[in-house]
């Protein structure tokens, strides 16, 4: 498994303890965030992440800035991104389960270490169900779809 992670300044901390923690399970991890804690916009990486895993080359990303909010909606403008903010594991495994998620985030000024710990073992840990939820999923796709062609005629 290949995943991509992405942060700004405030989550350099964070970001560093959950590649390693990734790492130590296997997971290649593409780190495509900042290392410094020097001013970073948090769109960069978002993009990126969410770049990456909707090319297909990587099998999902984690996003964190002080929120998780911001990064997270930047991903969620690339086309085919179902990004989602969690602050507690139960969130992160329902959002794979129910939602298909492909990039999960957190905020660094919201949970601690060991809670995004839990979160990313719980999304990594769940698998989509599809059936009924698939509906929803093809719904969003949609509302993509359709806001590609009004962008296209316009």
């Amino acid at each position: 498994m290949k995943l991509a992670i992405g942060n700004d300044h405030v989550a350099v901390e964070m970001k560093q303890e959950i590649q390693a923690h990734l790492e130590a399970k296997g997971i290649e991890v593409i780190n495509v965030g900042t290392d410094s804690t020097d001013r970073f916009n948090y769109p960069i990486s978002g993009y990126t992440v969410a770049k990456l895993v909707a090319q297909g080359k990587v099998d999902g990303g984690v996003l964190i800035c002080g929120t998780g909010v911001g990064i997270s909606l930047a991903a969620n403008k690339v086309k085919g991104i179902r990004a989602c903010v969690c602050s507690e594991p139960y969130t992160a495994k329902l959002s794979k389960q129910h939602n298909n998620s492909n990039i999960i985030a957190f905020g660094a000024r919201v949970i601690g270490i060991e809670t995004a710990k839990m979160i990313v073992d719980e999304w990594l840990g769940a698998e989509y169900e599809g059936g009924r939820h698939q509906v929803r999923v093809d719904m969003l796709r949609e509302i993509e779809e359709t806001q590609a062609l009004k962008a296209a005629e316009e």
